[in-house]
Protein backbone atom coordinates (compact mmCIF):
# COMPACT_ATOMS: atom_id res chain seq x y z
CA UNK A 1 0.00 0.00 0.00
CA UNK A 2 1.42 3.28 -0.96
CA UNK A 3 0.42 7.12 -0.62
CA UNK A 4 -0.69 6.62 -4.08
CA UNK A 5 -3.35 4.18 -2.94
CA UNK A 6 -5.07 6.65 -1.56
CA UNK A 7 -5.51 9.40 -4.09
CA UNK A 8 -8.79 8.42 -5.48
CA UNK A 9 -10.33 11.11 -8.22
CA UNK A 10 -7.07 10.83 -10.90
CA UNK A 11 -8.10 8.79 -14.17
CA UNK A 12 -5.91 5.69 -14.82
CA UNK A 13 -2.83 6.81 -17.26
CA UNK A 14 -3.07 10.49 -17.29
CA UNK A 15 -4.47 12.94 -14.90
CA UNK A 16 -7.28 15.48 -15.03
CA UNK A 17 -6.58 18.87 -16.15
CA UNK A 18 -8.62 21.82 -14.33
CA UNK A 19 -9.79 24.66 -16.89
CA UNK A 20 -6.38 26.29 -16.93
CA UNK A 21 -5.00 23.83 -18.40
CA UNK A 22 -3.13 22.36 -14.75
CA UNK A 23 -3.32 19.25 -13.56
CA UNK A 24 -6.38 19.16 -10.86
CA UNK A 25 -6.31 17.53 -7.90
CA UNK A 26 -8.72 15.36 -6.36
CA UNK A 27 -11.49 17.39 -4.00
CA UNK A 28 -10.99 15.62 -1.36
CA UNK A 29 -7.22 15.85 -0.73
CA UNK A 30 -7.13 19.73 0.23
CA UNK A 31 -3.25 19.82 0.04
CA UNK A 32 -0.21 17.83 -0.61
CA UNK A 33 0.27 16.97 3.37
CA UNK A 34 -1.51 14.04 3.55
CA UNK A 35 0.51 12.32 0.81
CA UNK A 36 3.31 13.33 2.29
CA UNK A 37 2.04 12.08 5.95
CA UNK A 38 0.69 8.62 4.56
CA UNK A 39 4.39 7.96 2.59
CA UNK A 40 6.03 8.95 5.31
CA UNK A 41 4.46 7.00 8.26
CA UNK A 42 2.76 3.89 6.79
CA UNK A 43 5.37 1.84 7.81
CA UNK A 44 5.02 2.73 10.99
CA UNK A 45 1.17 2.01 11.20
CA UNK A 46 1.16 -0.85 9.76
CA UNK A 47 4.15 -1.89 12.36
CA UNK A 48 1.78 -0.54 15.01
CA UNK A 49 -1.32 -2.41 13.85
CA UNK A 50 0.82 -5.67 12.77
CA UNK A 51 1.77 -6.14 17.32
CA UNK A 52 -1.53 -4.87 17.77
CA UNK A 53 -3.50 -7.40 16.05
CA UNK A 54 -0.02 -10.17 15.72
CA UNK A 55 -1.61 -10.78 12.02
CA UNK A 56 -0.13 -8.55 9.33
CA UNK A 57 -2.91 -9.10 7.11
CA UNK A 58 -5.26 -7.88 9.46
CA UNK A 59 -3.17 -5.34 10.25
CA UNK A 60 -3.09 -4.26 6.49
CA UNK A 61 -7.12 -3.89 6.19
CA UNK A 62 -6.87 -2.10 9.88
CA UNK A 63 -4.36 0.41 8.39
CA UNK A 64 -5.87 1.15 4.88
CA UNK A 65 -9.57 1.30 6.56
CA UNK A 66 -8.13 4.20 9.02
CA UNK A 67 -6.37 5.80 5.67
CA UNK A 68 -9.43 6.21 3.92
CA UNK A 69 -11.14 7.95 6.60
CA UNK A 70 -8.04 10.06 7.19
CA UNK A 71 -8.01 11.11 3.56
CA UNK A 72 -11.68 12.25 4.03
CA UNK A 73 -10.57 14.58 7.47
CA UNK A 74 -6.93 15.20 6.48
CA UNK A 75 -8.06 18.89 6.61
CA UNK A 76 -9.32 18.47 10.36
CA UNK A 77 -6.64 15.64 10.95
CA UNK A 78 -3.64 17.72 9.99
CA UNK A 79 -4.92 20.84 12.08
CA UNK A 80 -4.36 18.90 15.26
CA UNK A 81 -1.15 19.41 17.70
CA UNK A 82 -0.41 15.54 17.09
CA UNK A 83 -2.16 13.94 13.95
CA UNK A 84 -0.01 10.75 14.15
CA UNK A 85 -1.35 10.25 17.70
CA UNK A 86 -4.83 10.93 16.71
CA UNK A 87 -4.38 8.26 13.59
CA UNK A 88 -3.00 5.77 15.89
CA UNK A 89 -5.79 5.98 18.35
CA UNK A 90 -7.76 5.30 15.30
CA UNK A 91 -5.86 2.25 14.37
CA UNK A 92 -6.51 1.01 18.53
CA UNK A 93 -10.06 1.84 18.02
CA UNK A 94 -10.32 0.04 14.67
CA UNK A 95 -8.18 -3.32 16.34
CA UNK A 96 -10.83 -3.30 19.37
CA UNK A 97 -14.11 -2.85 17.22
CA UNK A 98 -13.39 -5.88 15.30
CA UNK A 99 -14.62 -8.39 18.07
CA UNK A 100 -17.81 -6.01 17.86
CA UNK A 101 -18.20 -6.22 14.27
CA UNK A 102 -16.92 -9.88 13.45
CA UNK A 103 -17.24 -11.33 16.84
CA UNK A 104 -14.48 -12.78 18.44
CA UNK A 105 -11.49 -13.03 16.51
CA UNK A 106 -9.92 -16.94 16.95
CA UNK A 107 -6.15 -16.50 17.58
CA UNK A 108 -3.92 -18.37 14.84
CA UNK A 109 -2.73 -21.31 15.73
CA UNK A 110 0.99 -22.03 16.15
CA UNK A 111 1.72 -23.29 13.66
CA UNK A 112 0.32 -20.63 11.73
CA UNK A 113 2.32 -17.98 13.68
CA UNK A 114 5.79 -19.93 12.89
CA UNK A 115 4.96 -19.70 8.89
CA UNK A 116 4.19 -16.19 9.27
CA UNK A 117 6.86 -14.93 11.66
CA UNK A 118 9.27 -16.60 8.95
CA UNK A 119 7.48 -15.45 5.96
CA UNK A 120 7.01 -11.69 7.53
CA UNK A 121 10.92 -11.60 9.36
CA UNK A 122 13.61 -13.38 7.97
CA UNK A 123 15.28 -13.16 11.33
CA UNK A 124 12.79 -15.31 12.90
CA UNK A 125 15.14 -17.37 14.36
CA UNK A 126 15.18 -16.04 17.43
CA UNK A 127 12.99 -18.40 19.30
CA UNK A 128 11.90 -16.25 22.43
CA UNK A 129 10.32 -13.40 20.39
CA UNK A 130 8.71 -16.04 18.75
CA UNK A 131 7.55 -17.60 21.65
CA UNK A 132 6.36 -14.06 23.10
CA UNK A 133 4.74 -13.06 20.37
CA UNK A 134 2.58 -16.53 20.23
CA UNK A 135 1.70 -16.02 23.77
CA UNK A 136 0.64 -11.94 23.25
CA UNK A 137 -1.28 -13.10 20.60
CA UNK A 138 -3.28 -15.72 22.66
CA UNK A 139 -4.18 -12.43 24.82
CA UNK A 140 -7.81 -10.82 24.60
CA UNK A 141 -7.57 -7.88 22.42
CA UNK A 142 -8.01 -5.21 25.44
CA UNK A 143 -5.31 -7.30 27.06
CA UNK A 144 -3.12 -7.06 24.31
CA UNK A 145 -3.47 -3.36 23.58
CA UNK A 146 -2.79 -2.29 26.98
CA UNK A 147 0.69 -4.63 26.64
CA UNK A 148 0.95 -3.13 23.03
CA UNK A 149 0.81 0.62 24.20
CA UNK A 150 2.66 0.04 27.79
CA UNK A 151 5.78 -1.92 26.32
CA UNK A 152 5.92 -0.91 22.20
CA UNK A 153 4.48 2.55 22.42
CA UNK A 154 6.55 3.54 25.98
CA UNK A 155 2.70 5.19 27.29
CA UNK A 156 1.82 5.74 30.92
CA UNK A 157 -1.49 3.65 32.45
CA UNK A 158 -2.84 7.33 32.26
CA UNK A 159 -2.20 7.90 28.57
CA UNK A 160 -3.39 4.37 28.09
CA UNK A 161 -6.47 4.78 29.67
CA UNK A 162 -7.51 8.00 27.85
CA UNK A 163 -6.64 6.50 24.60
CA UNK A 164 -9.09 3.17 25.59
CA UNK A 165 -11.81 5.32 27.30
CA UNK A 166 -11.15 3.63 30.62
CA UNK A 167 -9.75 4.48 34.08
CA UNK A 168 -6.17 3.99 34.82
CA UNK A 169 -6.56 1.47 38.03
CA UNK A 170 -8.83 -0.46 34.78
CA UNK A 171 -6.00 -0.35 32.49
CA UNK A 172 -3.83 -1.60 35.03
CA UNK A 173 -5.63 -4.46 36.20
CA UNK A 174 -5.86 -5.64 32.59
CA UNK A 175 -2.43 -4.90 32.16
CA UNK A 176 -1.43 -6.89 35.55
CA UNK A 177 -3.98 -9.72 34.45
CA UNK A 178 -1.98 -10.32 30.98
CA UNK A 179 1.35 -10.07 31.95
CA UNK A 180 0.53 -12.74 34.96
CA UNK A 181 -0.45 -15.12 31.94
CA UNK A 182 2.24 -14.34 29.78
CA UNK A 183 4.54 -15.27 32.76
CA UNK A 184 2.94 -18.32 33.57
CA UNK A 185 3.13 -19.25 29.93
CA UNK A 186 6.45 -19.05 30.30
CA UNK A 187 7.15 -20.93 33.87
CA UNK A 188 5.16 -23.36 31.67
CA UNK A 189 7.34 -23.91 28.70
Amino acid sequence: MTANHFQSGVEPGGARLSADGREARPRHIENSSFEEFAGARLGALLRYATVLTCDPHQADDIVGEVMVRVSGRWRRISGMEQPEAYVKRMVLNEFLSLRRRWGRVVPMSHEQLDTRAEAVDPLAARQERDELIRRVAALPPRQRAVIVLRYFEGHTYDEIAELMGSRASTVRAQASTALAKLRLEAEVR
